[in-house]
């Protein structure tokens, strides 16, 4: 399996419009992140975890011409608002299958409706297939079995995956025992880290170096990380062994 980072930035992407923060003014192409999501590629298959606002440029910028599905962790407009930007896929492919909580479908709903619209539909409008996740329930994308790992967004529900050796998180404030446990033998973790001081809704640095260690991965990977986490350079070299930020572009194989 392939893994390749489309993005590693938060909500607002990195650089932020019109700030002069030092690490938004850098000239370092590994500080300039896109909003969050990871393309998946195995054997013919290409599933996605999120679909933010920069959908289309990373689908373009990796040269995806066929997309398998979508798996969502959760509603926010960082990680759904490219939705509709599936419409060469849908056209090409028919129906795009997408993976979600039924509450993240109940708002894709009401934001997108047209493209869940049963009648009258506007000529154009993409489709898609829904399957609904569950907590503690395996599904299976292309012919692998992912697990959904439930985890706090400070008071919001959201899914991360694992599938095989590979676990991936954002957006993550807490994580009980339980779903740790499912997390445990993973090679590879991607946890979001997004700044040094403390958050009221992601894990900060030392959150996400703390959690790593609990887990125990072979590698792990920060994402979701916001100019006030510092520059890569810098950060980077401050990590413990095996622990590396992540960074736009970014392709690990397993």
């Amino acid at each position: 399996m392939k893994i390749t980072f489309l993005g590693t930035g938060t909500s607002q992407g990195v650089p932020v419009i019109g700030s002069n923060h030092p690490v938004c003014l850098s000239n370092d192409p590994r500080d300039k992140r896109l909003r969050v999501s990871v393309l998946l590629s195995w054997d013919k298959y290409n599933y996605v975890i999120d679909c933010g606002p920069d959908f289309r440029q990373q689908m373009l910028a990796h040269n995806v011409s066929k997309l398998d599905g979508i798996l969502f962790t959760h509603e926010h407009a960082d990680h759904t608002s490219g939705i509709d930007d599936i419409r060469p896929f849908f056209f090409r492919q028919g129906d795009i299958p997408i993976y979600a909580h039924k509450r993240v479908v109940e708002s894709l709903k009401v934001r997108f409706d047209y493209i869940f619209a049963s009648e009258n539909r506007y000529p154009g409008a993409p489709a898609v297939e829904v399957n609904f996740i569950e907590k503690g329930l395996p599904f299976t994308i292309g012919d692998v079995l992912a697990i959904p790992i439930n985890a706090s967004h400070n008071r919001l529900q959201v899914f991360g995956y694992r599938i095989h050796d590979f676990t991936y998180l954002t957006d993550v404030k807490s994580i009980s025992n339980e779903e740790i446990e499912k997390i445990k033998g993973s090679k590879v973790l991607v946890v979001n880290a997004l700044r040094i001081e403390p958050h009221h809704s992601h894990f900060n640095l030392e959150e996400a170096v703390a959690f790593i260690k609990k887990v125990n991965p072979h590698k792990a990977y920060i994402t979701h990380i916001s100019h006030l986490l510092g520059f890569h350079e810098v950060v980077e070299k401050k990590l413990p062994k095996d622990v590396h930020l992540a960074y736009d572009n970014l392709e690990i194989i397993l």
